[in-house]
């Protein structure tokens, strides 16, 4: 996602940013707790300081710019923090001027927060060792400022709110319907600070050895939100709780685990329709409806059960376009890319995305995909067949607008000059390089869209057909095609070896550098068996999997930077739908190297996986370092846990057909796995793979036949 990426640094004579360009405030360091549409960012020591994107954001707007603890006037030592399951966190400091005069420290100040949807509270816990009496003051400093998340992206300037007072112990905070309420419980408020600070205080006394917990609260009123939280729990919990995975290599049940609680904390729903849910993007530039990433994030987690698939679709289905609008990017049939309260416009790089933008290629065949893979998985018929119209409309966008030109390829032009210069995943405005460097120029076609249309066209002929509805021929024959001229058009010749290019550009030049977009091609029909095992053959040469994973662009490529956005970094959940390709695939080898370099990821970044981190080579720095600005926690990249544990065990029901196919990753280094809590057709099923690449499923719904497929790929 373009606003994501780092804008470029200024010149080296530069000493200062000139007075119209500002720099990104830097994620890497910040601990978020997160209880969708609320996100609390804060330092390691648990304060909320009035600087860069630290804050209590609510719905793209933030509520609290500073919630900062101090003792005496004094802010507390810090000295560790852990996550508390979903939206929490907790934070361990010192008072080391209080309590015995000794070297080891005898007041501990614990920090326990958790952020809930729409508020947040937080339990200080003052905790003495020492052998005589302790007394203290204790205060938060409050501020507020209702910055709009791209404020706060763009590096701009914001003013506080004036606090008003209300009961004891109370502060609030009005502006443009908002309203920010703080309760302090046996605190006395005060609303006259310096800098428009307010101020929350307690006396505190403790015996020896004695203890006292204060508590304060948040709560957000906001009406004029776009999102909400869901009406129902988790999809994937049921009365025997989440589902569990074991396996030999620890990392991925601690991947697993963290994994889940981050899912659990980024669900959304529409104000207005709190009983479909969806995922929310990321924290904390994308906490909203993404088409793109809230699709991939519910096809991922299709083990997990169909709810969440079918919810995203309805959401989805409900902005579905029904206009041209070059503005908006809006056509007939197409699905949308985000959805904001308001418009999102980023100072200095003249974007200026409408509340409800249409500005992507792939959102569209990929809604078509999840439908399918929906159906495949067992959800209701009656639900799947609600969004047959849908369906037929989306087909419609894909045959009467998504090729302009006529060329037969699916490609993207900005012709408003404010929108997403690049449509694709890969959206920053450098992502599309030649193999020397140079950037392409629009209208583009990416080589993974055309593969993404093709499995579309094919996924769409099926439900098409067995619905009864007509026009499952066509969308065949188009198959044929599509498939002949992109053989035709976008395989190249490089140093590594043949491959297909990035993409077509304005002059149907193929884009030829080496990328992990032509990994997305797998398994999409698109590509012929002896194809795709030369493409899974570059996609884990050590210039594209040298790193903690796979490289969006290979290291020996002229356009490639380790600490990129799109051309040399690692994406996590890139990297996981082309292990999921390479599983269908049958290249269980491959595909167990690339999980293994993720699962090394993890332990870096304590099993939460970053929205993407650097792709510098393994022994460069022994661990991956983090992309400063990255999303974290990114809902597809919690759901690659989801992935490489499904890829591991080869579980591919067809519910339709009665069958379920089991091809695991023999031999893999990720070893034994097993997993309970996995659905077909809403039913719990376990299934495993021990150490010999034997596998088993059990608790499927009664007359499913179970196929081993050890060899053969699989298509969709």
């Amino acid at each position: 996602m373009l606003d994501g990426a780092i804008p470029p640094s200024p010149a080296a004579t530069v000493t200062e940013p000139p007075t119209a360009y500002r720099l990104q405030p830097l994620l890497h360091d910040l601990v978020s707790a997160v209880m969708a549409p609320t996100t609390a960012l804060s330092s390691d020591d648990g304060q909320i300081r009035p600087a860069g994107v630290q804050g209590l954001f609510h719905a793209d707007s933030r509520a609290l710019s500073q919630a900062r603890l101090e003792i005496d006037g004094r802010e507390p030592e810090a000295v560790g923090y852990a996550p508390q399951g979903a939206g929490g966190a907790r934070f361990a400091a010192l008072a080391r001027w209080l309590g015995d005069p000794s070297p080891d420290p005898t007041v501990r100040i614990h920090r326990i927060r958790q952020v809930v949807p729409g508020g947040m509270n937080e339990h200080i816990e003052i905790v003495s060792t020492s052998s005589r009496p302790v007394t203290a003051t204790v205060t938060i400093d409050l501020s507020c400022d209702f910055a709009p998340i791209e404020v706060v992206k763009s590096g701009g300037d914001t003013t506080p709110a004036v606090a008003a007072g209300g009961a004891p112990g109370e502060l609030s905070w009005s502006s443009g319907g908002i309203r920010v309420t703080v309760t302090g419980t046996d605190a006395r408020a005060e609303t006259a600070g310096s800098e428009r600070t307010a101020r929350l205080h307690w006396p505190v006394a403790l015996e020896p050895r004695g203890r006292v917990t204060l508590r304060w609260d948040v709560a957000v009123h906001d009406p004029e939100a776009v999102v909400i939280a869901p009406a129902q729990p988790a999809e994937w919990v049921t009365e025997r709780g989440e589902p569990q995975v074991t396996a030999t290599d620890r990392r991925l049940t601690r991947l697993f685990e963290q994994s889940m609680d981050d899912l659990r904390s980024l669900r959304l729903a529409e104000t207005g329709a709190p009983g479909d849910a969806f995922l929310a993007a990321g924290v904390p530039w994308f906490l909203t409806l993404f088409g793109r990433d809230s699709i991939w994030g519910a096809r991922m987690l299709l083990p997990l059960g169909t709810e969440l698939a079918m919810g995203t679709l309805r959401v989805l289905a409900r902005r579905q376009g029904t206009r041209l609008d070059s503005g908006s990017g809006e056509a007939p049939g197409k699905i949308m890319h985000e959805l904001r309260r308001h418009e999102f416009a980023v100072k200095g790089n003249n974007l200026h995305l409408p509340a409800a933008y249409y500005g992507t290629i792939d959102a569209t065949p990929l809604w078509i995909s999840l439908l399918h893979d929906a159906w495949r998985w067992g959800a209701p018929e009656a639900e799947l067949a609600a969004l047959l119209p849908h369906l037929e409309a989306a087909l419609g966008w894909l045959g009467e607008h998504a090729d302009p030109d006529g060329d037969g390829f699916i490609e993207y032009v900005d012709t408003s000059g404010r929108g997403l210069a690049n449509q694709g995943w890969k959206d920053s405005g450098d992502a599309v390089r030649f193999r020397d460097g140079r950037q392409a120029e629009p209208p583009i076609a990416l080589a993974e869209v055309q593969g993404y249309a093709h499995q579309a066209a094919r996924q769409a002929a099926d439900l098409l057909e067995a619905f009864g509805r007509p026009g499952a021929e066509r969308w065949r024959d188009h198959c044929g095609t599509l498939a002949e001229r992109f053989r035709a058009r976008f395989w190249v010749d490089g140093p590594q070896g043949r491959f297909p290019a990035l993409a077509l550009d304005r002059d149907k030049r193929p884009v030829d550098s080496l990328t992990s977009n032509i990994g997305h091609l797998l398994g999409t029909g698109l590509l012929t068996g002896a194809e795709e095992a030369e493409v899974a053959a570059l996609l884990t040469s050590p210039a594209m999997a040298g790193g903690f994973g796979l490289r969006t662009m290979s290291a020996e490529e002229g356009g490639f930077s380790p600490l990129s956005y799109h051309c040399g970094s690692i994406w996590t959940h890139d990297t996981a739908i082309v292990i999921a390709g390479l599983a269908r695939a049958g290249f269980g080898t491959q595909a167990a190297e690339l999980a293994e370099g993720l699962l090394t990821a993890g332990e870096t970044f304590d099993y939460r996986l970053p929205e993407l981190f650097g792709g510098d080579d393994r022994e460069a720095f022994g661990r991956p370092l983090p992309y400063p600005a990255a999303c974290r926690p990114q809902a597809w990249s919690a759901a690659a846990a989801v992935t490489i544990t499904h890829a591991a065990l080869g579980l591919y029901p067809d519910v339709p057909a009665g069958r379920v196919l089991l091809r695991p990753l023999a031999g893999a280094p990720l070893g034994a796995v097993s997993a309970r809590g996995f659905r077909v057709a809403g039913a719990e099923v376990s299934a495993a793979v021990d150490l010999d690449g034997r596998a088993g499923v059990t608790g499927l719904p009664a007359g499913m036949l179970v196929e081993h497929a050890e060899s053969a790929a699989l298509t969709a």
